[in-house]
């Protein structure tokens, strides 16, 4: 599959639901993910490809979203609202060079599948009254390469997902293997780059470097509850630069959105081997917020050389929650009492015995 756009060409979706096929709801979301039943189809759609190549002198693929954003602000919509771009179980794809704009709903969305590349892409939605307008939602993919884009969306820029609780597990397929960099995004209402909080079929190995997250309400987030089951593991964040963000580091546990009510509470996912180096950053409120539980410790979290200019006055800046990990070298703000300190050379400078201490800001 072959779709190459040319210069000012353009591609438009019709804003009129009735004219969009109806497709079974993705296996890893049980019944739907905004309704029961069916979902909408996408603009662009592909399923069970190999070598597929949408590219261009940046063209552009418009979803003309505004009545969709409307019809779901007044539950008029009966369906889950379709993506911009959808590709499903396929390999080998390649995706550069475009425009993608006003999505009904996530704009790119690789579904289950295996070696993807997404190379300078723009990515565009209102930063308001845009829903769900995430830019790339990775989704139960292995080995992706996501680089030099620019993504300013209503929504998440970018959400690395694996399925959503009792119906994800069961699915059973990661995302894994997953390099984003080289991107400067904008997400006024939720998050530059998301891990979850559909990840119960597990997230690992990925990194995330060389990021500028500007005007944005958080950085990048690990979100996560219990009964999304699955893992997330192995995540690298290495040079990062915030700029009037409110919250620049996240990991939140209770991030309370299930499928239906069958879901397991028991199944509690694993956090740990989450690494930050070299985070700077101006203008942020609440630079680092780490929200573990009793049910759902965060571990081996490691911060290095990380110095961020704050907005914020009150005490709690460096937030923790049940969390085990480290601080080495010196880093501001001061970190909270729950990590280890260690020097440069990597000595032991002292244990905590606070990890389970909770100094959570929820008024932010």
């Amino acid at each position: 599959m072959t779709l190459f756009l040319a210069e000012g060409a353009v591609i438009l979706g019709i804003d009129d639901e009735k004219y969009w096929p109806l497709m079974p709801p993705l296996p890893s979301y049980g019944y739907g993910r905004e309704h029961r039943g069916p979902r909408y189809g996408s603009l662009i759609h592909g399923q069970k490809l190999k070598d597929v190549i949408i590219t261009g002198h940046n063209g552009t693929i418009n979803g003309q979203g505004q009545a969709w954003w409307k019809k779901f602000r007044q539950k008029l919509l009966n369906h889950t609202r379709g993506p911009l771009v959808q590709i499903m179980w396929s390999t080998d794809i390649l995706i550069s060079n475009i425009t993608l704009q006003d999505s009904p709903f996530w704009t790119l969305h690789p579904y289950d599948c295996k070696n993807v590349t997404i190379r300078n892409v723009t990515i565009l939605a209102p930063i308001a009254g845009a829903p769900n307008t995430d830019g790339i939602d990775p989704d139960s993919c292995e080995d992706v390469l996501i680089e030099n884009c620019y993504i300013s969306v209503g929504d998440d820029g970018i959400a690395i997902k694996s399925g959503w609780d009792q119906y994800g597990i069961a699915y059973g397929r990661p995302s894994k293997n997953i390099l984003i960099r080289n991107l400067v995004i904008r997400s006024n209402v939720s998050a530059g780059v998301s891990i979850g909080s559909e990840m119960s079929g597990g997230v690992s190995n990925v990194t995330v470097e060389n990021l500028f997250i500007w005007n944005s309400r958080r950085a990048v987030r690990i979100k996560t509850a219990p009964g999304r089951g699955g893992y997330v593991r192995d995540i690298t964040y290495k040079n990062l630069t915030f700029e009037n963000v409110r919250v620049g580091i996240v990991i939140k546990t209770d991030y309370n959105e299930h499928a239906d009510e069958s879901f397991d509470p028991k199944a509690v996912p694993l956090l740990e081997n989450i690494s930050y180096t070299t985070i700077h950053g101006e203008g942020v409120r609440v630079p680092v917020q780490i929200h573990g539980s009793k049910e759902i410790w965060v571990r081996n979290v490691t911060f290095r050389d990380m110095s961020v200019g704050l907005t914020y006055k009150k005490k709690h800046i460096f937030q923790c929650a049940y969390v085990q990990g480290r601080v080495i070298g010196t880093i501001f703000p001061a970190p909270c009492k729950n990590l280890d300190l260690y020097d440069e050379q990597g000595h032991l400078i002292r244990r905590s015995d606070a990890q389970n201490a909770t100094d959570i800001d929820y008024d932010i």
